[in-house]
């Protein structure tokens, strides 16, 4: 495949590189000394610390100050996801449209105001349904925006032979700020309330502002450089074709979907059938949880090593299979011996997702026109956003018909099936392999 590019503004770049045919390609710089791509794993630690803040603040605000139901909570939870889903492909043509620079911190500038509106609205007692909602969609809208633009802007910050480490140390970055912020959100929860804990997250992204107006100004030069602009639909209709015409894509969109559809229906009724069938007491079931925590740790420290020694298409194939392998433990832990058992299942998937969603957001960048990324990622983050919530009510709804360990087997062998589809048809990771060799050889 091909992109178009033009001469890239020497005021523009952020350095260039000979073995790198994208425009305003970076120098291999070392990650720790690569001023952006620092920038860039603060905003995304500072980010996530927050995002966990708002995950337990608002649905206790819900909770406390309007007197919400499952029914209210849980549709204020899925309103955070819905508009991301929706306005995917819209979203990938804007990123691609955009100057990246400008959008990241515009945007980020407007989730200051709306998650900051809510405090506000507390503060003067005008708190209402109407409000929230707004916010979680204006918000959830918002979150996948940047999201998109992040993982669009990443191969324009570092050098192809750089993305995998790269990847791993954002989704570092990430994983604290998930281990962390639930800890900071109870405790500025117990020391203050719900909407005042939610200026934390204000702050993150305040912060996010300033880091993002520091990134190069190579970021703000449109990547679909030479691409005219035409009507939506002929936009969207480009980005379609990548994905019909890129078989290593497509698959991962039937990986990611048998994947979150089985992992969706495991999750929602882990804590049910831990507590309630297998009789785990609470340390336990802690323990069990902090395990796939530490999981996900380990999965990002040994991501590039194993990457370098399998390659970059054996680990996306041996890491789904066994993560979604993994899942079969669980109604296992059903036979006896269901603490280890689960601990063991913690583990393997924590360490294996991990390392496979590095390499497939890798490989996918590796394959795809940098013109393209923005609607490559937002389809690709729409199958792995819906797909989740829908397994979990699938799950659920079979689980009241015939029991919980049947559907526990069941979403184990979607997630198999949509494992495998990443093994066929052969040679199926040959290009992405042949990026990520030709990028190391190219600075050797």
């Amino acid at each position: 495949m091909t992109e178009t590019s033009k001469p890239a503004d020497p005021d523009s770049t952020v350095s260039g590189s000979a073995s790198d045919d994208r425009p305003g390609a970076p120098v291999s710089t070392p990650l720790r000394r690569h001023r952006p791509f620092l920038l860039l794993a603060t905003e995304q630690a500072a980010g996530s610390v927050g995002r966990q803040v708002t995950a337990l603040a608002l649905p206790l605000l819900a909770i406390t100050e309007l007197n919400a139901g499952p029914l209210g909570a849980a549709t204020l939870m899925a309103l955070t996801y819905v508009p991301g889903i929706v306005l995917s492909p819209y979203i990938g043509v804007a990123v691609d449209r955009a100057r990246l620079r400008r959008m990241l911190a515009l945007l980020t500038g407007v989730q200051v105001l709306v998650l900051g509106s809510v405090p506000l609205a507390f503060a003067w007692s005008a708190l209402t349904w109407t409000h929230l909602f707004t916010v979680a969609c204006v918000s959830g809208a918002l979150t996948a925006t940047v999201s998109v633009a992040l993982q669009s802007a990443l191969p324009r910050v570092v050098s192809r032979e750089q993305l995998m480490a790269a990847n791993s140390v954002l989704t570092g970055a990430r994983t604290a700020g998930m281990i962390g912020g639930p800890a900071l959100g109870g405790a500025l929860i117990g020391i203050t309330d719900p909407a005042s804990a939610l200026l934390v997250e204000c702050v993150a992204y305040t912060l996010g502002v300033l880091l993002f107006l520091a990134l190069p100004a190579a970021l703000n030069a449109p990547a679909a450089t030479g691409v005219t602009e035409g009507s939506r639909r002929e936009a969207l209709r480009e980005g379609l074709a990548v994905l019909r015409r890129e078989p290593l894509l497509h698959r991962q969109a039937l990986a990611a979907a048998g994947l979150n559809l089985g992992g969706g229906a495991a999750g929602a009724l882990f804590i049910l059938y831990a507590t309630q069938e297998l009789a785990l007491p609470p340390w336990q079931l802690g323990t069990v949880y902090t395990a796939y925590s530490v999981a996900m740790g380990a999965g990002v420290l040994v991501a590039t090593p194993l990457t370098k020694a399998l390659g970059l298409g054996r680990t996306t194939q041996w890491c789904a299979a066994g993560a979604a392998g993994a899942l079969f433990l669980i109604p296992a832990a059903s036979l006896g011996l269901a603490f280890p058992v689960l601990l063991l299942y913690e583990i393997l998937f924590g360490l294996l997702a991990t390392v496979w969603i590095i390499a497939m957001t890798t490989a996918r960048q590796l394959v795809t026109p940098t013109h393209l990324l923005g609607r490559v990622n937002a389809f690709l983050q729409a199958v792995l956003t819906s797909t989740l919530p829908v397994g979990a009510l699938v799950g659920g709804a079979l689980a009241a018909w015939t029991g919980i360990v049947p559907v526990l087997i069941g979403a184990a062998v979607v997630a198999s099936a949509g494992a495998a589809s990443l093994w066929f048809p052969r040679g199926l990771h040959t290009h992405a392999d042949r990026a990520a060799t030709t990028s190391t050889a190219g600075t050797a």
